[in-house]
Parts: C-alpha cells; structure tokens; sequence
C-alpha cells in the first residue's frame, strides 16, 4: 500500500469516529498519524520493513500495530467494524463545506443519509431545515455548497498516469491496419498538470474500422457514444478515452482541434473567421463552400499568417498576440539541461547508492549530479547528522575519483526549514557544501504570515541556492502551503536565489503560472526531479514541460549551464 492510502484509512477512521461521538483526544491521535503518514519523505513499507515505524511522527505502539496489520493482511479489522457500524458514504458527507461530525451524525440518524447524493435528496426536498439546529438558511448554504464542490470534481488524474495510457493505447492503435498515423491530443498533449479525459487522434481512411476494434480493447469497460468520426470510452479503473479519427488530409486540423485548449481554438476561430474562413476539426471553409485541408498541424497556422504554436503554450494566455507579433518565446529544451542538483541517495531515504546515482545520471546524458540528501531533523527519511554529512564528503569524493571526468558530483544539501524559521544546519556547515536546497516539509498548514517568514528567512540566508519545492503541495493530496508568492519572487530576485521546478508528477512545483511571473520578476529557475531512484531522473520531462508551459527561456534555468558556469555561480553566492 502506498502512503496515501494507508493515511486514507487512518483518515477515515479519525472521521468515523467524529461522527460517532468520540472523545477528541482518539480522533486527534487518528488524523494527527494520518498527516504524518501522508507528509512522508519515505514510503511507508520502508519503514515497516526496517521495524522502524514508531520514527513516524504522531504513530504510537497502537497505530503502528494497525500499519502492521495493514500491510500484513491489506486489511484492518478496526476499520472493517466501524464501516459496520457507520456506512463509508457518511464520511463522503463530511467533505461537503459547512458539513462537520456531529451535523453528518444527525443526518444519518436523523434521515439515513448515507451519501452526498442522498443529502442533496433532502436537502431539495426541505427535509433538512426540519431538524434541531437547522433552518432554511442552512439547508440552503447546505445544497449550494454541494453544487460548488460538484464543479470541483474533475476525476482528472497526474501526467505520468496519462502518458502511460497514452502510450500504451497508441502504441496498440498504430498496429492496427490502415493506421498511418496516431497522437495524443487534449491536456495531455498541452502537458497541464493533471488530465481529465485522454485525446487520441488517429489518421485513417477507414474510421468505422478503426473504432470498431478500438472499442473491443480489453481495458474498455463501456462506450459512452461512437459516431462517424468520434469513439468515447470508460476504461475499468474508470479513465475515459476519446478516439478521433479522420483521413489523412484532414489530420492536421483534427489534431490541432483535438489539442485545445477551447480558449485558444476559440481566438483561432475568431481569427479565421475576420480572414472569411471557417475553421472546425475538419479544415478551413471559405464563404464559397471550398476547402482548404490541412494534412499537418502547422498548415493550420500557416493559413492564418501565423507561424505554429506549442501545444504547450496554447492556454490563450497572450501565445496567439506573440505570434501575430513575432514575439513567441524561445522555450526551453530537455536536450538543454546539462544537469541535475537535487537528487537523495541510500545515505538518507532514496533507495540507490551514490555510485548508482551517478551512473544513472551519466547513462541519461548528465555532466553533472548534485547528491542533496535530507538534514538532521527529518528522522523519518534517515537526515544526516553534521557528522555523517562529513562522512558523505569524504565518500563523495572517493567516487569522484573513481568516475573522473564522466561526470562532476556536487556535494549538498536539502535543509530543513524548520517550523520556527531556522535552517537545520548552521551557517558554517551549510558553508563548506557545494550547493544548498532550503525546503518545506513540516508545518506547512502555518498562517500566510509566518510561512511566508519562514521562506523569506531561507532566501536571505547566503549561503542557500535554491528553495525546493517552494509550495510543498502534492497534487490531488496536498494543497499547497499559504504563501504570499509576490513577496517570494521578488526576494528570490533580489538575493538571486534559484526556485525549483521540481519535475515529479506528483508535485509540479513551482506550477507553470509560478515559473512564469517568477522570470518576469527576475527569478532564476532550477529545474529538478528530486530523484529518489534511478529511474526517477527520466522525470525531468515534465519539470521542462512545466518550464515551456510557464514560458520559461533556457536562459533562466540554471541547470542549462556547464558544471564551470554553475561552480563559478555558486562560488560568486558564497563570496
């Protein structure tokens, strides 16, 4: 089980019991353990298998006996007893806005309301407003928080998830006969952070063939609609895909149509139509009813004087006026990053050796890797004590020997900011490392004030480089701290301190909209996987995606520069 899941449970048991009426101090130690699980640096098994579970934060002998039996069985007899007793759909209640325990408890008592849906049953019948406490007012604040958090429920899922999918059904829909080509379209293609439906586009002469054995995949659960040139499916885990299918001459335009966003097709429409064209999936449309077909994507752009976009620039956030103007951004490349300064080893809670590290590193192209394992105070993910930091530096060094000029090892950090706003590490250790990464973990649920301190502290630190992750979020998880992020960018610019792009799909942070206003205000961006195990460096993917998405130059990145360029700033920081 992973981490999110085991903190799940334990979630869920703290709700469980809230409605039940328990003492708060159970409830507490319940989701106090469940904050802690879900903040980890480590997975959960780890530790477990380590027979360290008790290093965790807030988990006691009890609920450490309950991961055990967890990840013995994959059950947890507790748990099973109070969903018994309370149906697992009241704690769905418990997330509608306005809606605490002992309100959830009443309704189930009350009416047997055992689901959203079936609270919104009441609440639209006016059966709410007739129980103790109630009234019309909160019934109605009850059925309009309801309506909001519908809109919020977008089922939409991370990059990796996507493109994994995506792969794996093109790959399948480009052996198909008849088959000339196949891409993937709609967010995915436009690499946003999170991806709702996926978008396939396929260029074929026989479309009803193609969908016909599109539809017999065996991971396709139902068809949701098939048309002439249109297949939308749900697959068993619950991912729906749409097939779009067109000859070849009219490829391009479907795959640009496909691609979005409907903000930007809209403006390209605008633009076709002020020129006496129509434009649809199909190709252009002059008033005369000719047609002009567009085999490739870039036919499309050209045909309204433009020249092609990015689709990860096609948000309608200024790339259309750029273009018109001539002024579209050089976007950063992966093939421009030379290399990567935030990666863990086995010395902290990654789970490769340094030399393992390194030649990963070396086998993906890099020249140089700096190891930033945790600091002291993050005992979960095993930090280095100043002591062992010291031991690393003198094993770091015997392998940079052994490797040469293969690659260049930085020797580093990831400090723990501290909840009162320290760094982990004083100043004099901090100094003799290579490159320090300053970053959140803890108390990240502090008021914007104080957080916001927290970070602006690290900044001014000299002898700190680049902060990780600057909002701590994790998508569809975590929200991101509450900080005041004008305030960050401009002390960033002014100290010049690196913002990381942290390139794991799960995080994505600094967001695309971050990086953008932080090089419009001067910032330097670092783009990182925070690798954790070999194959974690092949990430950086979708930190440089995030980049393009942010209109970010290879120019702001710091890990565009050779390993001189980068010592010889680091040496200018620490002068």
């Amino acid at each position: 089980m992973k981490n999110q899941e085991i903190a799940q449970v334990f979630e869920t048991i703290a709700d469980l019991l809230s409605v039940k009426g328990e003492a708060v101090y159970r409830v507490l130690a319940y989701r106090r353990a469940a904050e802690s699980i879900r903040e980890l640096p480590q997975d959960v098994v780890d530790l477990w298998e380590a027979n360290e579970l008790r290093t965790i934060q807030h988990v006691g002998e009890a609920i450490a006996s309950k991961i055990d039996e967890l990840l013995r069985t994959g059950r947890l007899e507790f748990y099973d007893k109070l969903t018994a007793e309370l149906p697992s759909g009241v704690v769905d209640v418990l997330k509608v806005p306005d809606v605490g325990p002992k309100k959830a408890g009443l309704f189930y008592q009350a009416l047997g309301i055992d689901s959203v849906a079936a609270l919104e049953e009441a609440a639209v019948a006016g059966k709410l407003r007739e129980l103790a406490g109630m009234g019309e007012k909160s019934e109605a604040k009850i059925l309009d928080s309801i309506q909001r958090m519908k809109k919020r429920q977008t089922g939409r899922i991370l990059l990796d998830r996507a493109a994994t999918a995506s792969e794996l059904f093109l790959g399948r829909l480009r052996s198909l006969d008849g088959v000339l080509q196949a891409e993937s379209a709609g967010s995915l293609r436009r690499m946003r952070e999170t991806v709702g439906d996926l978008d396939l586009v396929v260029a074929a002469e026989d479309p009803r063939a193609v969908m016909a054995a599109f539809i017999e995949f065996p991971e396709v659960d139902r068809v949701r609609g098939q048309g002439e040139t249109k297949a939308s499916v749900e697959l068993e885990d619950g991912l729906r895909i749409q097939l779009w299918v067109h000859p070849a001459a009219r490829f391009g335009s479907a795959l640009q149509y496909a691609t979005g966003s409907q903000a930007h097709n809209v403006h390209l429409r605008e633009l076709a139509l002020a020129q006496g064209l129509s434009l649809s999936e199909h190709g252009f449309k002059k008033e005369d009813g000719t047609e002009i077909l567009c085999p490739e994507e870039a036919l499309v752009y050209e045909t309204l004087g433009l020249p092609w976009i990015t689709p990860e620039l096609r948000e309608d956030t200024g790339e259309l006026e750029a273009a018109l103007n001539g002024e579209l951004p050089e976007l950063l490349t992966l093939d421009q990053l030379q290399g990567e300064v935030h990666a863990h080893t086995d010395w902290s809670d990654g789970r490769a050796t340094m030399a393992e590290m390194a030649q990963a590193a070396i086998k993906a192209g890099l020249r140089y890797l700096g190891i930033t394992d945790h600091s002291q105070s993050l005992g979960v993910a095993r930090g280095l004590s100043p002591e062992r930091l010291l031991e690393q530096r003198a094993a770091l060094d015997s392998l940079q020997g052994e490797l040469g000029d293969k690659i260049r090892l930085l020797h580093g950090t990831e400090v723990e900011i501290l909840a009162d706003g320290r760094l982990d590490y004083p100043d004099d250790v901090l100094a003799e490392l290579d490159i320090v990464i300053a970053s959140l973990h803890t108390s990240l649920r502090q008021p914007r004030e104080q957080i916001t301190e927290r970070l602006l502290g690290a900044i001014r630190n000299p002898n700190v480089d680049v902060i990780g992750h600057p909002t701590g979020r994790l998508l569809g998880s975590r929200d991101p701290a509450d900080l005041d992020m004008e305030a960050i960018f401009a002390a960033a610019g002014e100290h010049g301190v690196a913002l990381e792009i942290n390139a794991n799909p799960e995080r994505l942070d600094l967001r695309d909209a971050h990086a953008r206003r932080a090089v419009e205000l001067g910032c330097l961006i670092s783009i990182n996987t925070d690798a954790h195990h070999p194959d974690h460096l092949a990430l950086r993917r979708y930190g440089v995606a995030t980049a393009r998405r942010g209109w970010v130059p290879g120019e702001a990145v710091i890990n565009t520069w050779s390993h001189k360029q980068l010592l010889t700033w680091l040496g200018r920081r620490r002068v």
